[in-house]
């Protein structure tokens, strides 16, 4: 199906109103408690479209659109919906605060490990990257809103509301600023050890000894390195400073799951210190997670947006703490874009499904978190053409592979990917209770958000138009898995509509997957707005066509007498001059529509003199 951007986000905001207004008024729902994860992403279904999308902005009732207005009817008319949304932001802040601070607990998003087993409240409270990095985007968009709406109500009840909320919503964005630093970890192996022979066996791929993975990764990684290792700012174990200087170590950077066992507190001021209140220990073992870690890095690169600076969105110590952030960020993403490309010949990432060095887990999955992180790369730095269409070949692959784009067999294992699911073991957990495990469910949404931010990347037309037909297909399936029946209809997550043999399982609306294919759809809406991809033969046809028929349309007036200005031949020339004049301003932006201006230029042209020849005079 053709991706329209507009028409699908109002029939997400539609079901989102249907589902979760009732008369007017917000219900959170009550499956499995509270989980700070599901409720933000159900919150920015909503807000990150208003914020990112001029024609869904909710923040001035007067220039609320129609039929945004109409989608979002059970919420109430334009006047009210401003208004509700500040109450349901001021409830959410309410509602996910612990005694001393802002909460980002995982909640029901946590399970165990053993199915037998039952989590204790201390563990489901526990935060989690996922939570940190959502409340960033969720912050950010909330505070932009707060601001604008501020100056088009005057109530004095609704301005005393905005006021209190936008200290709350500052104070979570500070909190989780300083957990997502407090999260960040290096990982140093010896290449002997059993990660560090899993590290090696990946970069090598049975081709290079220990000895030449260590060589190549050492002139890969060595500014990284040095980089880490003399970064003060980062707050890393001295220990972990030492064994990074000595070259004969390989080193994994990234996202634990949670706060860093161990992980030191970060320094704010006094007023911030009693708005965020106490940090918590840290629970997670100190070794990053790639899911962790490209949730992270989604949540960080908002901190840079053009919207957040634009607005002034940061206060001077949150701008502190988000460069802290961009150093990790940009660490991170230069070292698994060089882990994914360690080989010239054939990449890491090409060798399908990925394989972790840690727990040894192997999915498709994987190798999609490690294509994200090089899609960051790629759109940081000017992507060659041999990249683009090698990345683009992987998502292709995933897409096949994830029987996304093929059929499926007879007990097909690639059906676990969408369901159950990719199961990640959180170590730490087992400190608290029983070992906890995060599950992941959103492949294909996933898929689709990184194939459309590699489609607006993409200024080769063949590369483009894989991609695109690719994001068409995925949007497709994820179409198809929408709700038809029971809570939630028209949103996420009926697997069964699309592999009916996957396992049944009772399980809450996806929040996580409907989230994503919001994003998707703000993306697309991104990708739509750029110009199109500029032809050099396009443009070359477009300009010869042009260069003959403005030689033509002088010839036409120079050898012919001036129609009168009201007749139909002079409203002809008239036209022609004006499709002539347009296409002259579009052959650099819009080459083929200046062609096809240019071509019906000439075909006018050529009725003129056709009957010309047929009466040799003009007829009026």
């Amino acid at each position: 199906m053709q991706i329209k951007p507009r028409q699908h986000l109002l029939e997400i905001w539609q079901a989102l109103a249907r589902h979760s207004f009732d008369s007017g008024t917000w219900s959170w729902g009550e499956w499995g408690g509270l989980s700070s994860v599901a409720d933000a992403e159900r919150l920015l279904c909503l807000l990150y479209p208003a914020t990112e999308v001029e024609a869904f902005r909710l923040d001035a009732p007067d220039t609320i659109q129609l039929d945004v207005e109409r989608a979002l009817k059970n919420a109430g008319d334009s006047t009210q919906i401003p208004a509700k949304l500040v109450e349901i932001l001021g409830d959410f802040m309410e509602r996910h605060r612990g005694q001393d601070g802002p909460a980002f607990a995982g909640g029901y998003c946590f399970a165990p490990e053993d199915p037998e087993r039952e989590l204790s409240e201390e563990q489901r409270n526990v935060g989690v990257v996922d939570s940190y990095s959502l409340s960033i985007t969720l912050c950010l968009a909330a505070l932009g809103f707060l601001k604008v709406y501020r100056s088009n109500t005057a109530r004095a009840s609704t301005l005393a509301k905005i006021d209190q909320l936008r200290d709350a919503t500052s104070a979570r964005l500070t909190a989780a600023m300083v957990s997502l630093l407090r999260s960040f970890t290096v990982n140093v192996v010896d290449v002997s050890s059993g990660q560090g022979q899993a590290l090696a066996r990946l970069l090598g791929r049975g081709r290079l000894s220990d000895r030449q993975v260590l060589v190549r990764f050492q002139d890969r990684c060595d500014s990284l390195r040095s980089l880490i290792a003399e970064s003060v700012t980062l707050g890393l174990d001295a220990d972990v400073t030492d064994e990074l200087r000595n070259e004969g170590r390989l080193f994994e950077c990234g996202w634990a799951w949670s706060l860093v066992q161990g992980a030191p507190e970060v320094d704010v001021e006094p007023k911030t210190a009693e708005d965020i209140g106490k940090q918590p220990e840290g629970v997670a073992r100190p070794v990053p997670y790639l899911y962790f870690t490209v949730v992270a890095l989604d949540g960080i690169v908002d901190l840079f947006s053009e919207r957040t600076l634009v607005l002034g969105l940061l206060t001077a110590e949150q701008q502190r703490l988000a460069e802290a952030l961009r150093l990790r960020w940009e660490i991170t993403q230069q070292y698994w874009s060089a882990i994914a490309r360690f080989d010239e010949a054939t990449w890491p990432l090409e060798d399908i499904p990925w394989r972790t060095t840690l727990q040894q887990l192997e999915s498709e999955y994987f190798s999609l978190s490690v294509a994200s992180i090089l899609v960051y790369d790629l759109m940081r730095r000017r992507a060659t053409d041999d990249d683009l269409t090698r990345t683009v070949a992987v998502m292709e692959r995933l897409a096949e592979r994830g029987r996304i784009t093929s059929g499926t067999t007879r007990d097909d294992p690639a059906i676990g990917l969408h369901n159950p699911g990719v199961s990640l073991p959180l170590l730490g957990s087992e400190q608290l209770g029983p070992a906890m495990k995060w599950t992941m469910t959103d492949f294909s949404a996933h898929l689709l958000k990184r194939t459309v931010q590699l489609c607006s990347l993409s200024r080769n037309i063949a590369s483009h138009d894989r991609l695109l037909r690719l994001a068409e297909d995925t949007l497709d399936h994820l179409w198809a898995r929408r709700i038809t029946d029971g809570e939630g209809v028209g949103l996420w997550d009926d697997v069964h509509a699309v592999y009916p043999e996957s396992p049944l399982l009772r399980q809450p609306l996806s929040w996580s997957v409907t989230e994503r294919v919001t994003e998707c759809m703000v993306a697309a809406h991104a990708l739509y707005s750029q110009h199109p991809i500029r032809s050099a033969e396009m443009s070359t046809l477009a300009q010869a066509a042009i260069s003959e028929a403005a030689h033509l349309f002088g010839k036409e007036q120079m050898e012919q007498s001036a129609p009168a200005p009201k007749s139909s031949q002079g409203e002809l020339i008239r036209g022609i001059e004006a499709d002539l004049r347009r296409a002259r301003q579009l052959v650099d932006r819009q080459p083929g529509t200046a062609h096809a201006l240019a071509l019906h230029v000439l075909t006018r042209l050529h009725e003129l003199a056709r009957a010309r020849g047929d009466s040799g005079s003009w007829k009026g």
